[in-house]
């Protein structure tokens, strides 16, 4: 396994800069999440570390060597994708051991590796199967398996589990982070699932138009988001963001330079009309099962999302909202963190 480092990483196309300076270092055998909104640059980055792309400015660095001019097959990544990419005439044994074929490998070494990589995926009884006589989540499993024979440094995922159904997504999310654990290797994922992000990840980047707003771990990104964007992009239900001034009350400690306060809607509490820290009336209830999903309508127009547990109150009811101290996020005018 190695590390990755990009330095003042640029990409343009044409005009077009589509990745503006982007410093990062990913340990080794760390597991590193890319997300941000569609258009961010979370899959153009991904492919300029695979050599996909070429780097317009800047030094990508994997271990010790210099990969700006290295060619894709030499840089020591392998790459799975949205699709599955496998040959429909081939079993899932030759699909497996295809790149090793090209590259001249002996036989018996293509066979030890893909039988040891299907042992580790679970598919050594699906060895001699074409792709149409699996299911989505194996052909992806073959997939991962035609990367991991490769025996490379670095895996890069690009949004592997998109293609799949919600219950299959769950089960293939703990299959790759076992697959992690067991392998040990760095891995570089791009999704635009935060689940997924949250899940997985050691290191999570979090990319708008280009650049990195805020790089931790999911815990960091969730309970000390840097600015507006990482706070309302991070967290779902979104975190509910009103103007300090529309509060009820002056709170303690409130940071001088605060103009905005951020509330998670598992962290509100109902109250009764008259209190709390905000107050406001209930449009919808969503019933989720395990709680509901209450969008309440504050008394200066604003809508607040709450995640509620028990019995919801009906709609159109008046209540108040209170939020511990400690569970306020403040940011200042420029939509930075005021601590």
């Amino acid at each position: 396994m190695s590390s990755l480092t990009l330095s003042s990483v640029r990409k343009r196309f044409g005009k077009t800069e589509v990745i503006r300076g982007i410093d990062l270092h990913v340990g080794e055998g760390e597991f590193c999440v890319f997300v941000g909104p569609s258009g961010c640059g979370k899959s153009t980055l991904l492919r300029m570390i695979a050599g996909l792309e070429d780097i317009t400015a800047g030094r990508l660095m994997i271990g010790s060597r210099v990969m700006n001019e290295v060619q894709p097959a030499r840089r020591g990544v392998a790459m799975v994708f949205q699709s599955y990419a496998l040959y429909p005439h081939l079993t899932v044994r030759d699909n497996m051991g295809f790149g090793l074929k090209v590259r001249g490998v002996s036989v018996e070494e293509r066979r030890r590796r893909v039988e040891a990589a299907a042992a580790t995926l679970k598919l050594e009884t699906m060895l001699e199967r074409l792709p149409r006589e699996l299911s989505g989540g194996q052909r992806q499993r073959v997939a991962i398996g035609r990367a991991i024979v490769g025996e490379p440094e670095v895996f890069l995922f690009d949004e592997p589990l998109s293609n799949l159904d919600a219950e299959l997504r769950v089960h293939m999310r703990s299959e790759i982070a076992s697959l992690h654990k067991r392998l040990g290797n760095t891995m570089i994922y791009v999704t635009h699932d935060q689940i997924e992000a949250m899940t997985l990840a050691d290191k999570i980047v979090v990319l708008r138009d280009g650049v990195v707003e805020q790089v931790g771990s999911p815990r960091d990104l969730y309970e000390r988001p840097e600015n507006l964007f990482v706070a309302r992009f991070i967290g779902s239900p979104r975190m509910n963001i009103l103007p300090v001034g529309a509060l009820a009350a002056a709170l303690p400690g409130q940071p001088h330079s605060a103009s905005d306060v951020g509330m998670r809607p598992e962290h509100l509490r109902l109250t009764e009309p008259g209190a709390g820290l905000v107050r406001g009336k209930v449009l919808i209830s969503e019933y989720t099962g395990a709680s509901s999903l209450l969008h309440v309508e504050l008394s200066g127009g604003q809508t607040f999302l709450v995640a509620h547990d028990g019995e919801a109150p009906k709609e159109g009811a008046s209540l108040g909202l209170s939020i511990a101290p400690d569970r306020l996020h403040f940011f200042d005018a420029a939509g930075r963190r005021a601590d």
